[in-house]
């Protein structure tokens, strides 16, 4: 009978040990690390926030450029996905415009914790915009790139290849 206790003890001891430690902590989504928002300096917190609303601002121009030409299209399904993308960067915009404006505050008022928050909420809004400007192309059907749509692609077919098998011979 003392055995039993014993063989429990032990088997749980086994089976604890081998559990996995402390997860490490997940990678910050922004693509940078938070740890350096606090050696910016608020000059260029200030200017980095406001290229970035700049260019927050020339990506929602190019998505509704998008939007207008799926509505020519005449395509609901891409229609739907850009205008999908669009109404989530205009909520980031808002929400990187009222960052902005409270991080000039904090850094009036030399609160230096704050203005590294909303400066980091600026940066993500802004990460977070140019992904989107990408799947908002692939909803109408351009990757990564743009190509000359009056440019014609001539293929010669080599000799000696065997014959196509979508059209046995007779």
């Amino acid at each position: 009978m003392r055995r039993v206790p014993l063989l429990i003890g032990l088997v749980a001891g086994v089976a604890f040990a081998q559990t996995p430690g402390a997860a490490p902590p997940p990678k910050n989504p922004a693509g940078f690390d938070v740890g350096t928002v606090q050696n910016v300096p608020d000059s260029e917190k200030v200017s980095r926030s406001s290229e970035s609303l700049s260019r927050m601002r020339n990506v929602l121009k190019e998505v509704l450029a998008k939007l207008e030409e799926a509505r020519n299209t005449k395509d609901v399904v891409k229609l739907n996905c850009v205008n999908e993308k669009l109404t989530q960067i205009k909520g980031l915009l808002r929400i990187s415009e009222q960052a902005d404006v409270t991080m000039q505050e904090a850094i009036a008022r030399s609160e230096k914790q704050s203005a590294d928050h909303e400066f980091t909420k600026v940066m993500i809004a802004r990460q977070k915009v140019e992904q989107l400007r990408a799947e908002a192309e692939e909803c109408i059907g351009q990757l990564a790139f743009r190509t000359d749509e009056n440019q014609t692609v001539e293929v010669e077919e080599p000799e000696g290849l065997p014959d196509d098998p979508t059209h046995p011979p007779p």
